[in-house]
């Protein structure tokens, strides 16, 4: 069996400006003969949007970018005039744990490794703009002070795309008074920063710019908050961030057009792709297909709540992921023997992908398709099991072969996708716009996740009153908690109900125009495994070949 890198090397990849014409682009900016960055769109006339989500996944990774890929190819075999909108992967995890995010198998987009590693400089240009922020304001500290800040009280943090646990939390500025104003001081992974969230939810350069201006970075000795305007640095972070406005344009394997833009990740952040690459599909193309990070308790629920309400944006579809080896894995069985036959554990873990269902269903309003990504050690039995539970639960399903087949493997996914997307109905929300803080968190735990409760902790309660003496308190609400639960405890599998939702502390992202909720033990800078994937990587002397990428 092909690995994934094999099978993406062998590929005959299009020129870039090929793909651009079937968008009907003639001007874009080439970075090689297979990327391209191209100017933002906006249209009154819009395709169809098509959001792909998943069941809350195991370490092993079910495969959403891969169903999402493949479900635009087979959308294109249909004759249908379709365009990828995804994320761009963040060097912390390929180099973590999880190795490349560009698919898998025949359902990938390409090139692949320049897309995995470093791109077309985005997410250096996101890391560039938050830490020059950072600069600014610790000179500010040395340069008098004018603004009053209290640097007990700074709430900025630099960040740095990788995983590395021991600057969660430093102690910058020391060596004496020529180096700087001693201070705690701590980093975030890139996709955490709340660059990043600004950068995929801007809708232009003016709205980058406002956005920026109204970060809030520290609070002042009367409690009052300072931001990036009062700082004087809104133009220079929007000038580094300039290029990475733009969406980047490749392709998949079979030559299906893709935009690659921003990359929040859903667990810490708000999960989704950029507002103006998805503005710029759905005026290119007649299907949309993009996606949103994790289980749909998280990406989706952000999708819909903050991204589709900031945006104005509705799909019409929406298709939710699920593997046999995860439902298993939900169901008791450990992910040692998740390749096992073991029906017993299937229909125990059936409850996470009926809740997945009943919520994107009574809660949004949404038309569900359910993929049932094959894995080659799924069974006929276990296949049949899920299909008997999506005919009882009324839900419309196909399973998806593209991971070995590309395109052909997701002909009957996408017939049934297309099908859902004629069916109309109105999106709804998990909570309305003018509710307070914790009603928003209450109605999130309760409405998605299942909790009979939440706790706030004395800090969060703390942040909550500041946030809403300074009139912040009515913006939506972005929860950070673990994907592996519906709950912020991540042993609770399956479809817990029924517990207390422990909220540790709640942020101000007031460029983003969000909340963060920090939920049970979630870190905002993930570590690195006792054994990282970069340790099993290699690159070939003479020949460049990467290896252990994938």
């Amino acid at each position: 069996m092909k690995s994934d890198i094999e099978i993406a090397h062998e590929a005959k990849l299009s020129p870039i400006s090929e793909i651009a014409a079937k968008l009907g682009i003639d001007d874009f900016e080439a970075y090689g003969n297979y990327k391209a960055k191209i100017a933002p769109r906006r249209s009154d006339e819009k395709g169809k949007l098509i959001l792909v989500t998943a069941i809350n996944p195991t370490a092993l990774g079910e495969g959403k970018t891969t169903t999402s890929i493949g479900l635009a190819d087979g959308m294109a075999k249909l004759g249908k005039k379709v365009c990828l909108a995804l994320r761009e992967p963040s060097l912390g995890p390929v180099f973590g744990i999880k190795g490349g995010a560009t698919g898998g198998g025949r359902a990938q987009i390409a090139p692949m490794e320049d897309i995995n590693l470093h791109f077309t400089g985005d997410l250096h240009a996101v890391t560039c703009a938050d830490n020059l922020i950072s600069a600014i304001l610790d000179n500010h500290l040395q340069q008098g002070n004018a603004l009053g800040i209290d640097p007990t009280r700074i709430v900025w943090k630099r960040c740095l795309d990788m995983n590395d646990r021991a600057l969660r939390s430093i102690v910058c500025g020391l060596g004496g008074s020529a180096n700087g104003v001693p201070r705690q001081d701590g980093f975030n992974i890139t996709a955490a920063s709340e660059i990043m969230a600004v950068l995929c939810l801007a809708k232009d350069m003016r709205d980058l710019k406002k956005r920026l201006g109204e970060i809030v970075v520290a609070y002042d000795r009367n409690d009052s908050p300072v931001t990036c305007a009062q700082l004087g640095c809104v133009d220079a972070a929007a000038i580094v961030l300039k290029d990475a406005l733009k969406p980047n344009l490749v392709q998949t394997l079979e030559g299906t057009p893709a935009l690659v833009h921003g990359g929040p990740f859903a667990n810490i952040a708000h999960g989704c792709n950029s507002v103006i690459a998805t503005e710029t599909a759905l005026s290119l193309a007649d299907y949309v297909v993009t996606e949103a990070g994790f289980g749909a308790d998280l990406g989706a629920q952000k999708f819909l709540d903050i991204k589709c309400r900031i945006a104005g944006l509705e799909p019409q579809a929406v298709v939710l992921v699920a593997t046999v080896r995860a439902l298993k894995y939900n169901g008791g069985a450990p992910k040692s023997e998740a390749t096992k036959e073991d029906v017993p554990a299937l229909r125990r873990g059936l409850c996470n992908l009926l809740g997945h269902i009943d919520n994107l269903r009574g809660v949004y309003g949404a038309n569900v398709v359910v993929a049932i990504n094959k894995f080659v050690t799924d069974t006929d039995a276990e296949i049949s099991v899920i299909e008997e539970a999506c005919r009882k639960a009324g839900a419309d399903f196909a399973l998806c072969e593209c991971w070995e087949k590309g395109g052909e493997g997701a002909v009957g996914l996408a017939r049934a996708v297309l099908a859902a997307a004629e069916k109309g109905g109105k999106l709804t929300f998990s909570y309305e716009d003018d509710a307070p803080c914790k009603s928003k968190i209450e109605a999130i735990a309760t409405r998605i996740y299942g909790a009979k409760a939440v706790e706030f902790s004395p800090k969060a309660e703390a942040s909550i009153r500041r946030i809403e003496k300074i009139g912040k308190g009515k913006l939506p609400v972005c929860i950070a908690k673990t994907q592996y639960s519906f709950s912020d405890d991540a042993t609770k599998l399956g479809r817990p109900v029924g517990f207390t939702l422990h909220v540790q502390d709640v942020e101000l992202r007031g460029g983003a125009g969000f909340l963060v909720a920090i939920c049970g033990n979630i870190m905002l800078m993930p570590g690195l495994g006792k054994r990282p994937n970069a340790l099993d990587m290699t690159i070939d002397d003479e020949t460049m070949e990467i290896k252990g990428l994938f």
